[in-house]
């Protein structure tokens, strides 16, 4: 319903996107056009209100992702009000880093797993059928893929 309601939402600079999935709202915005943040905000909080909705402010981060490779990284923006910065992110259950590194996301697959191994373990030697425990296994796999 809300990706319906949300198709009269666009951007107010060229070059910003907005990526809609489900309830979530992604508003991308490159380097080139970084002064437009504070109305990119602000459009959105109008939108909201106009649409009966509200911008959660406590559920808003931002996310500046910088190519470390090169020498010289122009200073980042001043933050945003009510707005975090954060240096990772979880989208659909992939974790995006501001060096998009894949390690955070890798260690949370692996801890995961483990945490779920571990479970199963203790299942298995409280006597829990080894049919039991495949679909147990099946299940994990199946929400690894997932997300």
């Amino acid at each position: 319903m809300y990706v319906v309601n949300a198709a009269d939402l666009h951007t107010v600079m060229p070059g910003n996107s907005l990526v809609k999935y489900a309830d979530d709202t992604y508003l991308v915005i490159p380097a080139c056009n970084v002064d437009s943040r504070d109305k990119e905000i602000a459009n959105i909080g109008a939108w909201s209100l106009a649409n009966n909705l509200t911008l959660n402010e406590s559920k808003s981060v931002e996310i500046i992702i910088r190519d470390n490779r090169k020498r010289r990284c122009p200073p980042p923006p001043p933050t945003l009000q009510n707005i975090a910065r954060v240096t990772s992110l979880k989208i659909l259950g992939v974790t995006f880093t501001d060096k998009l590194s894949v390690s955070a996301h890798v260690d949370d697959v692996i801890s995961s797993s483990a945490r779920s191994m571990y479970a199963i373990s203790v299942l298995r030697s409280h006597g829990m059928t080894e049919s039991a425990v495949s679909r147990i296994r099946y299940r994990h796999s199946q929400n690894q893929k997932i997300g």
